[in-house]
């Protein structure tokens, strides 16, 4: 999820292990090897759903949990072939335990019922919706990189239980995250990336966080843009066997 320079600084630090967006350096393998057995992310990548959810409603990985209310684990079809990620719990989120649930989230779900998808919905206009980190953030603000990294194992496990044939990305932070890049959102919107994750490869979309169209509403056109661009490749892309 990193480049390579943020990678190395993470692995002097002790974090990761991290992937790498297909092209933008290492073996092309997209998730990292554990640099020592044991390690409880390779635990995590032995776990089911269930067992999945159960350990990040106990995480103490980092200081986020010091502050919670509840983890936001996500929401969805477990079924579901198409997989939206954005950054991070707000207030709201971390009350009840579930992602966009606030101002945010209720034109998240506008934007998905025009799309034909939901969260709510089964078959193939279903979604699946996470976070880059489960916990929220004090004052709302963006998750540091060492927090997100901690999270890390927890989001890569969901995207290979999952087997989405497409991800959008929503905001800045959720892009430079699982692509591992400083890019900007303009830079990145209106073109497919691509995650390896286990043995897949999967195409990313990436689009602005709804927050950030409640404080630009003349932005909406170009969601509507990148919806369209993500249902040409979901549509373009085999089912995965499950």
């Amino acid at each position: 999820m990193l480049d390579a320079r943020r990678a190395r600084l993470w692995d002097r630090l002790g974090l990761g292990p991290v992937w790498t967006e297909r092209g933008a350096g290492g073996d092309g393998r997209g998730v990292a090897e554990a640099d020592a057995p044991g390690r409880a992310e390779d635990t995590v990548e032995r776990m089911g759903w269930d067992e999945l959810e159960r350990a990040v409603a106990g995480c103490t990985a980092c200081g986020l949990c010091k502050g919670r209310t509840n983890t936001v684990f996500g929401v969805g079809s477990r079924e579901s072939e198409w997989m939206l990620i954005g950054e991070a719990p707000g207030a709201e989120e971390d009350l009840r335990g579930e992602p966009f649930v606030g101002q945010a989230g209720r034109l998240l779900d506008s934007i998905l019922t025009a799309c034909g998808l939901g969260r709510a919905a089964s078959g193939p206009s279903a979604v699946y919706i996470a976070n880059v980190v489960k916990c929220r953030p004090p004052s709302n603000r963006n998750p540091e990189p060492d927090e997100a990294a901690r999270c890390e194992p927890y989001l890569r496990r969901q995207i290979e239980l999952l087997k989405p044939r497409v991800i959008v990305l929503m905001g800045r932070v959720a892009a430079q995250a699982v692509l591992g890049t400083d890019a900007s959102i303009a830079a990145l919107r209106g073109r497919s990336h691509r995650i390896d994750a286990a043995a897949a490869s999967v195409p990313v979309i990436v689009t602005y966080h709804p927050a950030y169209l409640l404080r630009n509403l003349a932005d909406k056109a170009k969601v509507w843009t990148d919806m369209c661009l993500a249902r040409e490749v979901f549509d373009r892309t085999e089912p995965r066997g499950r």
